[in-house]
């Protein structure tokens, strides 16, 4: 036996893949359990007869991140998992006709925004871009790329008021109105609170990170096999380094003693000696409706837990496509007429009734299940376009037995009216909030947890249960949050803590 103990890894999602990839890559004796038959948890993936689908995150940011996993596990990203940077990142289109390119480079983008807003606008952009970088500085070391569940890290009054100076406390949508005038603007800088399930008016300025991490830093996508190509390298590259991985198995619970955990459950009935779990899952789910009765013992129970607040779902139509629509960009956000009504309906619970859609039409996502083409734009090559509509989640009470038809059908006349052409014969697959709530996501949305204040940084679930030692979580239910960076980062916490703990 290894120095430490075994690790068992509950979900081989990004979170649990990115800590088995971590534990393996430092000699630890580690076993991934995933109740699926393939490693992606909410990266997921569907076929529609020769199509293929990712049905999870289609924005992937920040590849450095990504890359030191790889790094961590001694294997080199660019082997495994080569990717290509979007250009645009996305493209904006507004009621009014006009759109914006998001594009690389600051000089770029000004020139972008000076045809779409003027001179003056384009050098406000400008010194907006700047505040942009200040604040991801002042925040990624202080709150996203630390570990939460220490105590030490409540100290940090140096970057809190850095943090305040610029503006991170503040509302997002009054932040932004502080900098930029033109309202395309604004929304294209504040429509990234729904990652985090807010409205701009309701989220802190300090989510203005996700506008840098989308339109200064860049947008990417693997070169082949679409977004579900990550968990995929991921996982092979942790069974490199060492890990077991066991699919198609279930972890029912996690055994503990006086002295923290002892092994895990599986469905089958075997029993997996353990000194340490990560769980890397639906926490809610796992800590079960009553003490004692989900995958977590009584005493992992979070307090932060017990009233959870989720964020909005979506209704996401996946469409297989006989050609790529000629001139399409990889992701085109079409914003609706509407703006602040639209967020007041999903934080009452109602789906919106002007929304705007993210369209994502892949240019490399092939026809089958071994390895998409390399097709380009509009080259007559197969390829599929997914819309998803952010919604209301399962716990507003709609009868989304007669909703979503109502949805789709309006989603279809939105998109012929945008120029997609009639798709209501399109073969397609469909996932509505019933549909997330089936494939295990608590409320009907996979997107976990809002981040409201009381549910954001040191507010959120932990890292680490404080009453049962060796038993560690990681995915978007805690720290850092939502997206697939925070999502990796929590799983590089997790196996830190683990390493720094063995003998």
């Amino acid at each position: 036996m290894t120095a430490g103990g075994p690790v068992v890894v509950i979900g081989a999602g990004l979170g649990g893949l990115s800590a088995a990839m971590r534990l393996a890559g430092a000699g630890r004796e580690v076993t991934v359990v995933e109740a699926s038959d393939v490693p992606g948890g909410c990266c997921g993936t569907a076929t529609l007869g020769s199509h293929r689908f990712d049905t999870g995150p289609s924005v992937l940011t920040m590849p450095g991140v990504l890359a030191d996993t790889f790094a961590a596990a001694g294997q080199d990203m660019e082997r495994w998992l080569p990717l290509r940077r979007l250009d645009p990142y996305y493209r904006l289109t507004f009621h009014d006709g006009s759109r914006l390119d998001v594009v690389a480079g600051a000089d770029a983008m000004a020139e972008q925004v000076r045809e779409l807003s003027g001179p003056e606008e384009a050098r406000r952009y400008q010194r907006f871009r700047r505040l942009l970088g200040e604040m991801f500085e002042a925040e990624w070391g202080a709150f996203i790329d630390r570990d939460m569940t220490r105590l030490r890290a409540l100290a940090r009054p140096y970057a809190l008021a850095r943090l305040a100076a610029l503006g991170g406390f503040r509302r997002l949508d009054g932040l932004v109105r502080r900098h930029l005038t033109d309202e395309r603007l604004i929304r294209a800088h504040t429509f990234q609170a729904l990652y985090v399930g807010l409205s701009p008016r309701r989220a802190l300025g300090v989510y203005a990170v996700i506008a840098h991490m989308d339109t200064v830093g860049g947008v990417y996508f693997p070169r082949e096999g679409g977004m579900h190509a990550v968990p995929r390298a991921m996982a092979a590259a942790a069974e490199k380094a060492g890990a077991v991985f066991r699919y198609g198995v279930r972890a029912t619970r996690i055994e503990t003693d006086g002295a923290g955990v002892v092994a895990v459950r599986l469905a089958t009935g075997e029993r997996l000696a353990a000194r340490h779990a990560v769980v890397a899952c639906d926490l809610v789910r796992a800590q079960g409706r009553r003490g004692g009765d989900g995958l977590l013992p009584e005493e992992a129970a979070d307090w932060r837990l017990r009233r959870p607040r989720f964020s909005p779902s979506c209704l996401v139509a996946h469409f297989a496509l006989d050609r790529r629509p000629e001139g399409q960009a990889h992701h085109t956000l079409h914003f609706g007429r509407e703006w602040e009504s639209t967020f007041a309906a999903l934080e009452a619970g109602r789906p919106q009734s002007d929304p705007s859609l993210l369209v994502t039409c892949p240019v490399n996502h092939g026809p089958d299940n071994h390895g998409p083409h390399d097709h380009g734009p509009g080259d007559g090559g197969p390829a599929v376009l997914s819309v998803l509509e952010p919604t209301a989640n399962t716990r507003g009470g709609a009868d989304w037995t007669a909703l979503t038809p109502r949805l789709l059908d309006r989603m279809l006349s939105r998109l012929a009216d945008l120029g997609y052409g009639d798709l209501s014969a399109t073969p397609r697959l469909v996932l509505d909030p019933p549909a997330w709530r089936r494939r295990g996501h608590s409320a009907g949305t996979p997107f976990a947890l809002d981040a409201r204040f009381t549910q954001t940084a040191w507010f959120r679930p932990s890292g680490a249960a404080r009453r049962v030692p060796g038993l560690h979580f990681a995915g978007m239910y805690t720290a850092p949050g939502v997206g697939v960076p925070p999502v990796l980062i929590s799983g590089r916490l997790a196996a830190e803590r683990i390493l720094e703990s063995a003998p």
